[in-house]
């Protein structure tokens, strides 16, 4: 049970402690994407394998998992205005740890696609309240909200570094047959450590910069006037586009790696380098998530996502491999990022929770479309590449679009 902090707890962070905070919150992405998102594609390959699946219905594994986090955006800010942002964040956590292990007792793929919708919306609530809570310390820390913006989104990276770490050993050593269900009851107690350490920062972060009018740090208020969607239509429909496009490349990837021939630890050393430069992007993008109070910079990020995305269709050299998850490794969560950034350049305080749930809502119905549509594409002629090459093309139109944003 959270206790009240005192009065003054949002004046006593000091830039030091915040970053501090901020890295212990980043375990709330690590959990919501690095690792019940993205850890599936490293599953992908030995279960289709096992089960005999098609494409089309790996790829549906994640379409249904964007549809449950799209449900539990859409539910996420009426639980805010009802329940502390740590609150939110904690039990979405225990959620999807729970979620991750019963994936392991099933071979049924009406029961996997059930597990994934849940684990999905599990993740959205914590993936949500997080940003919130790290867009409100921003706030207290002038000239460091970009950087502690991207530390929080670059958890994320830690979640994939640890699953391209443990899944691979896992199914190493996991007896057959199913071998990967071990690897689903390894990556929930990941997600058990990691809800652990977001216990103090859930705490903390209660006190931080409560919307003006609220009458305890415990509430989020309606707003008192309504978000001027029109105006953001640009940067909400290229951010869709960025759902859509990134998503098949985070999901097939890997697939197409052990297609070309990749080794166990090939594989391993480009998922944990990809991981790596997410995390890591935090500071190579904070001056631009700073300055950037239009679609500028959510259109440069699409751009080099697109490229990123195309390189591994267009050759199979381990270098140039290499370089593409490098690349969309150290690009793709500034995106996510970057509209947390433009939400808070451009909006009131009271809104913020609101602005931040219709971009996760319009990111979540981007990445329904994408793996269905890849995998559609990858069980026809000519396989995984022309499904990347769907996904860069989505990403450059979605550049396109962002670029016509406008500050507010």
């Amino acid at each position: 049970m959270f206790t009240p902090p005192p009065p003054n707890a949002a004046h006593a962070i000091s830039p030091f402690r915040s970053l501090w905070l901020v890295v212990a919150l980043s375990m709330g992405a690590a959990i919501s994407l690095g690792i019940t998102r993205f850890a599936y594609a490293l599953l992908l390959p030995p279960m289709r394998e096992d089960l005999g699946w098609s494409y089309t219905l790996a790829g549906a594994m994640n379409t249904v998992n964007a549809m449950g986090y799209l449900l539990g955006a859409l539910v996420t800010p009426w639980l805010l205005r009802r329940m502390a942002p740590g609150v939110v964040l904690m039990a979405g956590a225990v959620m999807a740890t729970v979620f991750m292990g019963l994936s392991g007792f099933f071979t049924q793929a009406q029961a996997l696609l059930a597990q994934r919708l849940l684990a999905g919306g599990a993740s959205a609530l914590v993936f949500i309240a997080g940003g919130l809570l790290a867009a409100r310390l921003g706030a207290h820390v002038p000239g460091h909200s970009g950087l502690l913006l991207g530390l929080y989104y670059g958890g994320t990276g830690w979640g994939i570094c640890l699953s391209a770490l443990l899944v691979p050993a896992v199914l190493a050593a996991a007896p057959a047959p199913h071998a990967w269900t071990w690897a689903w009851w390894a990556l929930a107690l990941a997600c058990a450590a990691a809800t652990a350490v977001l216990w103090r920062p859930a705490c903390v972060l209660q006190g931080v910069a409560p919307p003006p009018a609220s009458p305890t740090a415990f509430n989020v208020t309606p707003p008192p006037a309504r978000v001027r969607w029109r105006a953001l239509g640009p940067a909400l429909m290229g951010y869709g586009l960025f759902g859509v496009g990134y998503i098949g490349y985070m999901t097939f990837v890997v697939a197409l790696l052990r297609e070309q021939g990749a080794s166990a630890e090939a594989v391993t050393w480009f998922y944990a380098l990809l991981g790596l430069a997410v995390v890591l992007s935090s500071r190579i993008w904070a001056g631009l998530l700073d300055r950037s109070r239009g679609g500028q910079a959510l259109a440069l990020l699409n751009g080099l996502l697109g490229v990123a995305t195309v390189l591994p269709a267009l050759t199979s050299a381990w270098p140039v491999m290499l370089a593409s998850g490098l690349l969309f490794g150290g690009v793709f969560l500034s995106v996510v990022a970057s509209t947390t950034a433009l939400v808070r350049h451009n909006l009131p305080q009271a809104l913020w929770a609101s602005g931040i749930s219709a971009f996760t809502i319009v990111f979540a119905l981007g990445q329904i479309v994408g793996p269905t549509v890849v995998g559609f594409i990858a069980d026809g002629p000519g396989g995984l590449p022309r499904g990347l090459v769907f996904s860069a093309c989505a990403l450059w139109v979605g550049a396109l679009v962002a670029w016509r944003q406008r500050p507010l």
